[in-house]
C-alpha cells in the first residue's frame, strides 16, 4: 500500500515518503529542508559538534545545549547558579524557554503536517493509481487554502506578540516572582498554585481582592451604562425634528470625544481639586457650599466624580454611533404604530430602543470589556485614591487594572499581579464571549 509506506518513511525522513513513494519530489525536498532547519538550528546553535569531536569532555545543556534543549531546560529548571558573569537570570530563561517552545511547536505542526499529507497523498494514489506532481499539488494546495496562507504569516506574528506575552503573565503566576526573589541576584522557582491560595485564602489579600473587584464592576456597570443612555438621549434629541441646527449641536458635543482623554482627565483633576479647585471656588463665592467639597478625596463621591467625568468624556461615541443608526431606522414602522394606536413613548419602546440595542450590541459589549481594564480613567483622575488602610496596596478608587499596577510598578510583586491578570484575563473573556454570542451580530457570522 502506497499510503503505509509513504507514511512510515515520511515518519523518520520528513519529505520522504512524498519524494520517493508518490514522486512529488519538490514538495519533499521543501519539507525534508523544514527538518534540516530545525535540526540545524539545534546543532549550530550549541556545541554539540564540538561534544562528538570530543573536545567538551564534560557536557551540560546549562552551558553548551542549543536553542530548544536550552530553552527547554531554562523553562524547567529557571536557574541553578547566580551571581557572577555566568550566573542565569531566571526571567530571561523563562522568556526563551517560551519562544523555543513556541518555536517548537511550529516544527511539531509541520512535522504532523508531513506525516498527514504523505498518507493522504499514498491514498489517493492507491484510490486513482494517479500520480499528481508537486506543480500541480502546489496550484490546488494555493487555490483550496489561499486564505490561511495569506494569514500565516500574521499568525506567527500574532503568536509571538500577543500569546507570548499572555503566556509568560500565566507562567509568572505559578512564580515566587516578588521583591524578595528578583533576578538575576535571586533565582526563582515553581510555586504551584500558593499565588492564588494566598488571594483567596489570605484574608488581607482576600479582603482587598473582593472589595476592589465589587468596585471594579459597579465602575463597569455604571460607567458603560451611563454613557451608552445618555449618548442614545443626545442622539434622540438631534434627531428630533424640532431641532434647528444640529451640526452645530453635533460639533460642540463630540468634542469631549475629540480632546486627548488623557488631557481631559488631567484637566478634571485640577477642576475637582478639593482646596484650590476652580469648581470648589465659584461654589463657595456664589453661596451654594460653605465648605470644600472633597471631589476626589472622599471614597464615596471620589466614586461618583470618576463616574460622572467617565460619562462627560464617554457619550459623544455612542452619540455619534445612534446618530447612524437613527437616520436609517425604516420609518414605515413609526407610521404603522401610529395607525395603530401607539404614542411615542411606545413607539420608542417597542421599536426604537430594540432596533438600538439590536445594532449596537457588539459595541456595548466592547465598551464594557474597555471599562473593566479602563486604568487611565482612574489613575490619571484620582490615581486610585484616596488611600484605605485597610486594603492591601490599594485605595478606594482603585480597580483591578490600576491595583495590578501598584503591585507591579510601586510593591514589585509581580507574582501577585499575574494571578489578578490571569483571573481579569478569565473573566472578561469569559463574560465578553457569553455575551457577543448571544447578540444578533453573532449569529449572523
Amino acid at each position: 500500500m502506497k499510503k503505509t509506506k509513504a507514511l512510515c518513511m515520511s515518519v523518520f525522513i520528513w519529505g520522504s515518503g512524498q519524494f520517493i513513494v508518490c514522486r512529488q519530489r519538490m514538495k519533499g525536498l521543501l519539507i525534508f529542508g523544514i527538518q534540516v532547519l530545525m535540526i540545524c538550528i539545534e546543532l549550530f546553535s550549541g556545541y554539540w559538534l564540538e561534544f562528538a569531536e570530543g573536545l567538551i569532555p564534560e557536557f551540560s545543556i546549562r552551558l553548551h545545549g542549543g536553542f530548544f534543549t536550552r530553552g527547554i531546560w531554562g523553562l524547567i529548571t529557571l536557574g541553578v547558579k547566580t551571581g557572577g558573569k555566568y550566573g542565569d537570570h531566571s526571567t530571561m530563561l523563562l522568556i526563551k524557554g517560551v519562544i523555543s517552545l513556541f518555536v517548537l511547536g511550529i516544527f511539531i505542526a509541520a512535522y504532523i503536517w508531513n506525516v498527514r499529507d504523505a498518507y493522504k497523498a499514498g491514498e489517493q494514489i492507491d484510490k486513482t493509481s494517479v500520480y499528481i506532481n508537486s506543480k500541480d499539488y502546489f496550484k490546488q494546495f494555493s487555490s483550496k487554502n489561499f486564505a490561511y496562507i495569506v494569514l500565516l504569516p500574521i499568525g506567527i506574528v500574532f503568536l509571538f506578540i500577543v500569546v507570548m506575552p499572555i503566556v509568560f503573565s500565566v507562567l509568572t503566576a505559578f512564580l515566587n516572582y516578588n521583591r524578595d526573589h528578583l533576578p538575576p541576584g535571586h533565582l526563582l522557582d515553581w510555586v504551584g498554585f500558593s499565588n492564588f491560595r494566598k488571594l483567596f485564602l489570605v484574608p488581607i489579600w482576600s479582603h482587598t481582592f473582593l472589595r476592589v473587584l465589587v468596585w471594579t464592576v459597579i465602575w463597569t456597570l455604571a460607567g458603560t451604562l451611563s454613557t451608552y443612555f445618555f449618548g442614545m438621549l443626545q442622539a434622540l434629541i438631534l434627531n428630533h425634528p424640532s431641532v434647528h441646527g444640529k451640526s452645530i449641536f453635533r460639533t460642540i458635543l463630540i468634542l469631549p470625544w475629540a480632546i486627548p482623554q488623557m488631557v481631559s482627565l488631567l484637566v478634571f483633576r485640577n477642576l475637582l481639586n478639593g482646596q484650590f479647585g476652580p469648581l470648589n471656588q465659584v461654589l463657595l463665592k456664589i453661596g451654594i457650599i460653605t465648605d470644600n467639597i472633597p471631589f476626589l478625596t472622599n471614597p464615596v463621591i471620589a466614586k461618583i466624580s470618576i463616574i460622572i467625568v467617565n460619562l462627560w468624556l464617554g457619550f459623544p461615541v455612542f452619540m455619534v454611533m445612534m446618530l447612524g443608526v437613527l437616520a436609517n431606522l425604516d420609518q414605515s414602522l413609526y407610521e404603522a404604530a401610529s395607525i395603530d394606536g401607539a404614542d411615542s413613548y411606545q413607539s420608542f419602546c417597542k421599536i426604537t430602543l430594540p432596533l438600538v440595542l439590536q445594532a449596537t450590541s457588539a459595541n456595548l459589549i466592547m465598551s464594557m470589556a474597555g471599562n473593566f481594564n479602563a486604568f487611565g480613567a482612574i489613575y490619571f483622575l484620582t490615581q486610585g485614591g484616596p488611600n484605605n488602610a485597610d486594603m492591601q496596596f490599594a485605595g478606594s478608587t482603585d480597580i483591578l487594572i490600576s491595583w495590578i499596577y501598584k503591585l507591579t510598578l510601586n510593591q514589585q510583586m509581580y507574582d501577585i499581579a499575574a494571578v489578578m491578570s490571569v483571573l481579569l484575563f478569565a473573566l472578561v473573556g469569559a463574560v465578553s464571549f457569553w455575551n457577543f454570542k448571544r447578540t444578533v451580530s453573532f449569529k449572523e457570522l
